[in-house]
């Protein structure tokens, strides 16, 4: 059985809903799964000045903040973040500078990841978001489970191969359908983590 961190920041519940999708499909599949979300830092005054913002973080504080500790337990990560200004946002990079530790021990290679994302308009940056976190990922010497065009659920989806992305509008709905493609790569990513530490063995 592998083990799964479902890994997502959200401000305002898009890539909440996105983990939570991928979270249920990789128990589906038959891992054993941690739904996580990264640490909240931004000033209280921002946070307060957004309503939604507000709210949501109410509604998900008793969902566990992840640690360096979560990631040496899993063998597969699947990470679900919005993009700000086509990169990951600031709450992400500070967690993933956290992981330098476990990195210099060679720890976190050869774990599989994927990742997803979102953004207010259709070219907002989602893919270089994917991009950039697994720029950090091939530092750790990790192995991208990128969902590709494995299925047609991703040309449903809007056809991103480097992993599912959304657009939401100015009401915080998802535009594009992409359950059914979250599902799949979070299938496919505990398939592809099974598969490297059957080989490993």
């Amino acid at each position: 059985m592998a083990n799964i961190a479902v890994i997502y920041y959200s401000s305002t519940g898009t890539n909440y809903q996105l983990a939570q999708w991928a979270e249920s499909a990789a128990k589906e599949a038959g891992a054993e799964v941690k739904l996580l979300r990264v640490e909240e830092i931004a000033p209280k005054a921002a946070i307060s000045s957004n309503p939604a913002w507000e709210q949501h973080l109410e509604n998900t504080k008793d969902i566990p903040t992840a640690t360096t500790d979560d990631l040496e337990w899993a063998d597969g990560i699947i990470f679900s973040v919005p993009t700000r200004y086509g990169n990951v946002p600031g709450q992400v990079k500070q967690f993933l500078d956290s992981t330098g530790g476990l990195w210099a021990q060679g720890k976190l290679a050869n774990k599989v990841v994927s990742a997803m994302s979102s953004a207010a308009n259709p070219h907002g940056g989602q893919e270089q978001t994917i991009l950039a976190l697994y720029t950090t990922m091939m530092h750790w010497g990790a192995i991208l489970a990128a969902p590709g065009y494995t299925d047609q659920a991703l040309f449903a989806a809007g056809g991103n191969p480097y992993g599912t992305s959304v657009t939401v509008d100015q009401e915080g709905n998802m535009v594009e359908d992409v359950e059914a493609a979250v599902k799949h790569q979070a299938k496919r990513t505990v398939a592809v983590t099974e598969a490297v530490a059957n080989g490993l063995k």
